[in-house]
């Protein structure tokens, strides 16, 4: 994953002012641009090219960016930021749910959408920069995390998808076992503090991860909420520091 100079990213909106807006700022910026209008331009562009994050506007004509980010997430794409107009919270909520890793609010500063792109690349990168300080996996309950590859395998081996929002809160997890966290804790470990306080974006990442790794995520057993506190991860996790 890369960053600074550099990063390629991909901005989609139907809006060619706003598109081309966004596209100045990031290219001054240091960043490698390229635009699409809509669905069609994305998926072509992704064929051809490869980007480290996507810029994605919710609301286009034909397909709308809620669909696009979950082909996206099918085809385990480059990071997600979505552009969502004031007022849709049910809309970002439900982008967040399927995959889309932050989102920036119309209107929006372009300094503003800079930070958030910056954080989105560290968190996607921070693993990979420092290998040498992780274990090879950590293990819970029969699953198995490896965080340099970036990679979740259930109890039987089979890679699990999971978006990379959802990897970096695991990870915060299986490295704080049997520790209450708050939501401002978890925000600022795993997001480094890039969304509000009360944004809801970790609950959402929550009930997604427990869908993944809970028996039954309506009485989840791994992940428990601990009302008016927030969260703890009650597994033993065992961290491997060489192959088995």
């Amino acid at each position: 994953m890369s960053t600074g100079p550099t990063c390629h990213v991909l901005v989609v909106d139907d809006d060619r002012e706003l598109r081309a807006l966004v596209s100045k700022y990031l290219t001054e910026h240091g960043f490698r641009v390229t635009q699409a209008a809509n669905g069609r331009e994305m998926m072509n562009a992704i064929e051809v090219g490869r980007f480290d994050l996507v810029v994605l506007d919710l609301m286009m004509p034909g397909e709308s960016g809620l669909v696009l980010c979950q082909k996206l997430r099918e085809q385990s794409g480059p990071p997600v930021i979505m552009l969502t107009a004031m007022g849709s919270e049910v809309d970002r909520v439900i982008g967040l749910e399927i995959g889309a890793d932050d989102y920036v609010t119309k209107p929006f500063s372009p300094r503003e959408l800079v930070a958030r792109i910056k954080a989105v690349l560290r968190r996607a990168a921070k693993v990979v920069a420092d290998p040498d300080d992780l274990p090879l996996a950590y293990e819970f309950n029969g699953w198995r995390l490896e965080p340099t590859r970036r990679v979740l395998c259930d109890p039987r081996g089979a890679v699990v998808d999971v978006t990379s929002g959802e990897l970096d809160l695991l990870l915060v997890f299986v490295t704080r076992p049997q520790r209450v966290l708050t939501r401002d804790q978890l925000l600022d470990l795993a997001r480094g503090r890039a969304s509000a306080a009360l944004d809801r974006s970790i609950d959402v990442q929550i009930s997604r991860l427990r869908r993944k790794i809970e028996t039954d995520p309506r009485e989840p057993a791994i992940i428990k909420t601990i009302r008016s506190g927030g969260y703890v991860f009650t597994s033993q996790v065992q961290a491997v520091r060489s192959p088995a």
